[in-house]
């Protein structure tokens, strides 16, 4: 005997409905758009940065460079159309800035020179720094709509 399951019951309760227009609205605001941007913007440069600051050769920074920057700019770029479903993204782009970081220490090949260094760190802290901001807002969104409720993140039941 097959149950039937509701197809349109959870999209349509009045908490995810409340919780999807505080989202829109956290995602309009001045904040949440410079951080967007901000990071857009931080990406593309780690990107471009080997052509920018000259390091092109040293292939193995050349390449992580390119590949982390691209990737932190998708990341960050869907952010604020997509809010509710980007906090883990927001997750992933702080450990990219972190990668970053750390990464003319540890790719291979001997890239660890001055320009290398502060270019990779500089970016990597911007990176690591605009996606702890992207956390915040969207953890003080949840945390607010719980607690303006009076749950404060306890399950319902």
């Amino acid at each position: 005997m097959a149950t039937h399951i509701p197809t349109t019951g959870m999209e349509h309760h009045p908490d995810i409905v409340e919780l999807r227009e505080r989202y829109e609205r956290v995602t309009s605001t001045p904040r949440a758009q410079g951080v967007e941007a901000l990071a857009v913007l931080a990406g593309l440069f780690l990107a471009a940065s080997p052509w920018i600051v000259g390091f092109t050769a040293f292939s193995t920074l050349t390449v992580t460079c390119l590949i982390v920057g691209l990737a932190y700019t998708a990341l960050m770029a869907g952010y604020g159309s997509a809010y509710e479903r980007t906090h883990a993204r927001a997750w992933a782009a702080a450990a990219l800035g972190v990668w970053t970081i750390i990464s003319p220490w540890v790719v291979s090949g001997s890239v660890a020179h001055g320009k290398n260094i502060v270019t990779c760190v500089i970016a990597g802290a911007v990176m690591f720094l605009l996606g702890l901001a992207a956390i915040s807002m969207a953890t003080m969104t949840s945390n607010g709509a719980s607690m303006r409720r009076g749950r404060a993140g306890r399950a319902k039941g």
